[in-house]
């Protein structure tokens, strides 16, 4: 019997990375596309636009995915404008779930990363599946907009949506916060300068997000919709802690009023039990262990 094929959207990006690395251990056939050039040779990468559908349907024609893992989009809440946003995050997606339908791929399982932004300042205080969604900012709209959108191909094809919270590890961009603080600590620089610091987040590892992904491929729980987070909020003093204790170096803290954003998430906390009714989560790595293997490596 063959391998299953999926094809990940976004396969160079951050996430995809691990995600790649996870499904092909697992015995996946791991495909990719996106809308850049491979950073390095990849005969299983098909450059495309998400949102350019004859361009994807040539991709998704040539893979004949299995499985989709959409991983691909515009991440960073601070980005330019409000229209990538939109334009990528709801209307690439449209484009992507048509093609499938239309082509009849993707039958074993459609994941779509989501976001936990969509929650905005909940008063919960820890968040549940079924908390009402309070978005901030365009990010965490184009992310709303984008799941109930994919309601609408319920019927044609076996959608999953994640709504993943905080979470890093090696290789991811330096403009998020932890990976700012680890290279802050990491070159051993005298004072790191911060947005809002009064903030806490629900953090995973990387890694353990794309076992997250992979379990739900194979799963398949068609129709659900999972928090996928540690359950645990940590300060950003508390990581900002537990660096100084990893590296011995003292950094000094400035809150810089040009980096704070207007309508900051104070706490941002996931309840994972829907997750762990669902797929054998197993054990996860500590923030600790995280900070650890970003400062050491």
């Amino acid at each position: 019997m063959s391998a299953l094929r999926v094809l990940i959207t976004g396969r160079h990006g951050f996430t995809g990375r691990y995600a790649a690395k996870e499904l092909a251990r697992a015995g996946w056939d791991v495909w990719g596309t996106g809308a850049h050039p491979a950073p390095e040779p990849d005969p299983n990468y098909l450059e495309a636009d998400l949102t350019d559908a004859r361009s994807l349907e040539r991709v998704i024609t040539n893979v004949a995915p299995d499985a989709v893992l959409h991983l691909a989009g515009v991440a960073f809440v601070a980005h330019g404008t409000a229209e990538s946003f939109y334009q990528v995050n709801l209307m690439g997606t449209r484009c992507l779930l048509e093609t499938l339908a239309n082509t009849g791929h993707g039958s074993k399982a459609v994941v779509l990363a989501s976001s936990a932004n969509i929650y905005g300042n909940a008063t919960e205080a820890s968040i549940r599946e079924i908390t009402r969604p309070a978005p901030v900012n365009d990010y965490a709209v184009s992310k709303l907009a984008m799941e109930h959108m994919a309601r609408l191909f319920d019927d044609r094809l076996p959608i999953v949506i994640a709504r993943p919270f905080n979470y890093t590890g090696n290789g991811q961009d330096p403009k998020f916060l932890v990976p700012k603080i680890v290279s802050h600590f990491r070159q051993k620089k005298p004072q790191l300068e911060l947005g809002n610091l009064d903030v806490a987040r629900d953090f995973s590892d990387v890694r353990d997000v794309a076992r997250i992904y992979r379990l739900l491929l194979e799963t398949a729980p068609r129709g659900e919709t999972v928090n996928v987070c540690s359950g645990k909020a940590t300060a950003l003093g508390e990581i900002l802690d537990m660096c100084r204790t990893i590296t011995g170096h003292e950094i000094e803290v400035v809150s810089n009023p040009a980096f704070a954003r207007a309508q900051e998430i104070k706490i941002l906390m996931g309840d994972p039990t829907h997750l762990e009714s669902l797929i054998p989560v197993g054990v996860r790595h500590k923030l600790e262990e995280t900070l650890q293997w970003m400062l050491n490596t």
